[in-house]
């Protein structure tokens, strides 16, 4: 596996990295087989582990510390904080308050005493960004978290957390994780080329769409009105005109890897990780069978009349929902800030 890169950091990481989000009760509950998987994964040459403390309520970094032990020191861990970790309202969020407490039962979980990269889930519009930035500069300097990063924030967002570490001397954002397939392009028009501009490293989140380029996702296929549409309707729901026509694009790029003796699964992870922006794309294995058909997709590579026929299927630079942009800013979602008087 050829490593590459993160950012300006010197750090190396391979370009496929396993993301643990399905490992635990959110996905396969059993550990064994969950530490087996991870570790057939760093056999394969995988040096990059994304967790999070919300997937499966932390139990997803426990299984990992499992997998690990003995081989912490070859590896590149990343984890996340911003989410609810229980009813109490401080126990969530970037401020300073929950981001030292968030890192020591992260480090606890783990097993390690420290965290090669550490990132902010989503933004907090209501927190300042300097708080944000100040308590996770103590972290560095403490030496428990070595890089730091973020996670699905927009552009704008992205340049205030770079200027305000230059300008309050605090470090900075060594990357960005968004969302990030032929399904999702919207990163393209913004995300991407800010990243470039300030060195960033690229993680991109999801570049199977969700399940959609798992190859399931058929015109005519059986049995596609899934659990997943009753949970996320707005990404799964194939009432709404937005995802019939991410189905009908799906089927339009299985064809396409088809054509060219390509699993579609292969095609999708090798467009995301063929952008010149991207550091590594994150699979999320289920089961062993699912890692086993992703990897190999760094040695794929996609010619340019399969890149202008995937941009004739989907636009570059757009979604085809705001839920597939993984984040919706308050100024939206919110339909009071939308239409509140001026006074």
């Amino acid at each position: 596996m050829k490593y590459r890169t993160l950012g300006r950091t010197g750090l190396k990481v391979s370009p496929l990295c396993l993301g643990t989000m399905m490992f635990g009760s959110w996905g396969n509950r059993d550990h064994d087989d969950s530490v087996s998987i991870i570790r057939t994964a760093i056999d394969a040459g995988i040096n990059f582990i994304d967790t999070a403390d919300v997937y499966s309520a932390g139990e997803s970094e426990e299984i990992l510390a499992k997998a690990i032990a003995g081989r912490r020191d070859d590896l590149v861990i990343a984890t996340k904080f911003h989410g609810a970790m229980g009813s109490d309202p401080n126990r969530q969020g970037n401020s300073r308050r929950w981001i030292v407490r968030a890192c020591e039962e992260s480090l606890r979980r783990l097993g390690t005493d420290y965290i090669d990269l550490y990132q902010v889930h989503r933004p907090e519009p209501g927190t300042d960004i300097d708080e944000t930035l100040g308590a996770l500069s103590d972290l560095v300097h403490q030496g428990k978290v070595r890089y730091l990063g973020s996670s699905t924030f927009p552009a704008s967002s992205i340049v205030e957390a770079q200027w305000a570490a230059e300008r309050r001397h605090r470090e900075r954002f060594v990357c960005e994780q968004p969302p990030y397939s032929i399904l999702a392009r919207g990163i393209e028009a913004e995300v991407l080329p800010t990243c470039d501009r300030y060195g960033m490293g690229v993680i991109a989140w999801s570049p199977l769409a969700g399940g959609w380029l798992s190859g399931r996702w058929r015109l005519g296929a059986d049995d596609l009105t899934s659990r997943r549409a009753e949970r996320v309707p707005a990404r799964y729901d194939l009432s709404r005109p937005e995802n019939q026509a991410k189905l009908e694009a799906a089927d339009a790029l299985a064809v396409l890897a088809e054509e060219n003796d390509l699993s579609l699964v292969h095609l999708a992870l090798a467009f995301v990780m063929n952008h010149p922006a991207v550091t590594s794309a994150i699979i999320g294995p289920r089961t062993a069978a699912h890692l086993e058909g992703q990897l190999g997709a760094d040695e794929v590579v996609l010619s340019d009349e399969v890149l202008d026929r995937i941009d004739e299927i989907v636009r570059p630079g757009t979604n085809f929902g705001w839920a597939d942009a993984g984040y919706m800013p308050p100024s939206i979602a919110s339909a009071w800030r939308r239409r509140r008087a001026r006074h």
